[in-house]
């Protein structure tokens, strides 16, 4: 297996430890396909905005225009496959006039995993550039009120652009740290997308660099984050929402520290359950090496470039039971 090992990581270009990860997780098979298939790029693919048209109506013009473009999936009502195009993508007049978003697959299902309702009052915690921020306005028909959240200043502009240009005029821009947030929204919000800040290990095609420089302490230097933000996001949640509740914990990782550990810490700190879904994916871990995890965790999804065609992706659906807090939280705070 050492051999093995050694000889992925030189012809993949990735270092020891990221390669006896994978093979920690997938079987030997499945580690070459998940390393072969993240040699390759991935298809393009673009979200119709129905505040601005129709799926049906945007395709006609793509395909006009050069572009040829098929659904996405079953599974998808917005998602467009881009197979050819003659024009840029990213500069057609439909994409300056908001007719469409670039985003990748696995960032679809977070958002529809939310399931935004018309007038609800709805939290993304990590907004920007603001692909899934808007699709949860387009979601809410522009209504009820959006608060589009991100820490990094420099990505605000990326998201007001696309908030803009794609007309979503429901939403509310905030640059704060997440797990601050409880101190600006005595408000509780009926549901909170947090696409978590990660290591980016789903993502490796995208960032060649990071096979070499990642670690193992990557993943759990991004969990303790992610376990502050989480326990954020469901106590800005409100357990009594008619309809919602609800809480999105998604991210681009497929390191079982930055997913499975993190919603079971959760689960011990929060009165919360996870939620079926039924979208792309395998089943998240109840269990890895020697760590065992609640077993409503087979409620969460994993997605793998090499059985779903989309970038590595965790997600589940969490309600929210009551709205107490903790004595232990309280005093931290």
């Amino acid at each position: 297996m050492q051999q093995l090992s050694a000889a992925f990581g030189k012809y993949f270009c990735y270092n020891m430890e990221m390669i006896n990860y994978f093979l920690s997780i997938f079987s030997t098979k499945d580690t070459l396909e998940f390393l072969l298939v993240n040699d390759a790029p991935r298809p393009l693919v673009i979200r119709c905005n129905r505040i601005r048209t129709r799926r049906k109506d945007l395709a006609k013009r793509l395909i006009s225009r050069g572009c040829q473009v098929d659904v996405l999936g079953d599974w998808s009502k917005t998602g467009l496959l881009v197979t050819d195009s003659t024009v840029p993508v990213g500069a057609t007049p439909e994409y300056l006039a908001g007719h469409y978003m670039i985003m990748a697959a696995s960032s679809f299902l977070p958002v529809l995993a939310l399931d935004a309702q018309k007038n609800e009052h709805i939290l993304e915690m990590a907004a920007a550039p603001g692909g899934k921020s808007t699709f949860i306005a387009e979601m809410m028909e522009n209504t009820g009120i959006l608060v589009a959240n991100d820490l990094n200043k420099k990505r605000l502009n990326a998201l007001l652009s696309n908030i803009h240009r794609l007309g979503v005029r429901n939403a509310i821009v905030t640059n704060e740290d997440g797990r601050k947030l409880k101190e600006y929204f005595p408000i509780k919000f009926d549901r909170v997308l947090l696409d978590a800040p990660c290591s980016g290990s789903g993502v490796f095609s995208k960032d060649p660099e990071a096979r070499i420089k990642k670690s193992l302490a990557d993943f759990q230097k991004m969990s303790t984050l992610q376990k502050e933000l989480l326990l954020s996001a469901i106590d800005l949640t409100n357990a009594n929402s008619p309809k919602g509740g609800i809480i999105v914990y998604s991210t681009c990782s497929i390191a079982v520290e930055e997913n499975e550990a993190v919603i079971d810490y959760a689960l011990r700190e929060r009165n919360i359950k996870l939620l079926e879904i039924d979208f792309p994916g395998t089943p998240g871990f109840t269990r890895y090496k020697d760590k065992k995890f609640h077993p409503s965790l087979k409620n969460a999804r994993r997605v793998y470039p090499h059985k779903n065609g989309m970038d590595g992706f965790f997600f589940v659906k969490i309600k929210k039971l009551d709205n107490s807090i903790p004595k232990s939280a309280k005093s931290d705070n």
